[in-house]
């Protein structure tokens, strides 16, 4: 399962899929809104969650070079002895 099929499904239908098969790895605060990082498969995926409206707005997918990258990189801890 990746971002190809996940594209393809309904907003609903994405959620329900991401809870079920997808990793969630962490989240930001962007602006208005609480962002989730999911993995699914070998893709990054993201779910916009607007606080005043209570609903997900959009999920999309996180290209690697993005700059909002920097954000999610710096809520990953990695265990000291990874570190080296």
């Amino acid at each position: 399962m990746d971002w190809k099929y996940l594209e393809q499904l309904t907003l609903r239908d994405q959620v329900k899929t991401l809870y079920e098969n997808g990793t969630f790895v962490t989240a930001i605060r962007y602006y208005g809104y609480k962002v989730n990082l999911y993995l699914i498969g070998s893709d990054y995926v993201e779910v916009f969650y607007n606080h005043k409206a209570d609903m997900i707005d959009r999920i999309s997918k996180l290209e690697s070079q993005h700059s909002r990258m920097k954000f999610y990189s710096d809520q990953i801890k990695l265990p000291a002895n990874l570190l080296g």
